[in-house]
């Protein structure tokens, strides 16, 4: 039974959005993983491609279009969307700066590297939009590369690790000028190897052959 024949709320307001042919056959696969009574399920999917269809955050007519793709109450997209802070509910730059905050990397700085990062976008708060439409700087918690931190995450996809305020900045002023920036490590070292480099297994003493049966 649809959902929302059976609720007192009004219909979505999608206002023109609409997946894009490609993102609509994404959309529908993701849709046959799940039970024809269970199509709720792909809300996650859906709202993740109607973010990067829209520039990186979600506008209420997009979380609506969502409801009335997998057939919900808006509220229940609405809920899905303002909890869990993936989702941003207003607009971006065109690269989101997200610096950890968390244990580790606030023992490291990470304070400093917020900092840094709000004066190279040019803005004058978390969250906001550079004038120039390239940046936004948030604080998030643990993004799990403890071992290197202080770290930011640019976008959904690169980790930028080892970060000193100065270094940040050196990431932000090429992404700005559109060059080439290599995420990982921003100091040289490989992984999560210690800074001052290898301490153990340094030497390994040749082992003995073994000793054999007497057959």
């Amino acid at each position: 039974m649809s959902v929302l024949k059976t609720t007192t709320y009004d219909p979505p307001r999608t206002d023109g959005f609409v997946f894009s042919p490609e993102n609509k056959a994404k959309a529908d696969a993701y849709r046959t993983r799940y039970p024809e009574d269970r199509q709720a399920s792909a809300v996650l999917w859906l709202l993740y491609l109607a973010q990067e269809q829209n520039g990186g955050w979600l506008s209420s007519d997009a979380i609506e279009y969502v409801a009335a793709e997998l057939d919900m109450a808006p509220i229940r997209v609405h809920e899905v969307a303002t909890f869990y802070t993936m989702f941003n509910l207003r607009p971006v730059g065109r690269y989101l700066v997200q610096v950890c905050r968390t244990t580790s990397c606030w023992m490291r700085g990470s304070d400093a590297i917020t900092k840094a990062c709000l004066e190279e976008a040019g803005t004058g708060a978390l969250g906001e939009v550079s004038e120039d439409g390239v940046f936004s700087v948030v604080e998030v918690e643990c993004l799990g590369a403890c071992c290197n931190a202080p770290m930011f995450q640019v976008n959904d996809r690169d980790y930028f690790e080892d970060l000193t305020p100065e270094s940040a900045r050196a990431v932000m002023a090429k992404l700005r000028a559109g060059e080439e920036v290599k995420p990982g490590s921003q100091s040289g070292r490989a992984g999560s190897e210690p800074q001052e480099g290898a301490k153990t297994l340094l030497h390994l003493a040749e082992s003995p052959a073994p000793a054999g049966d007497g057959a």
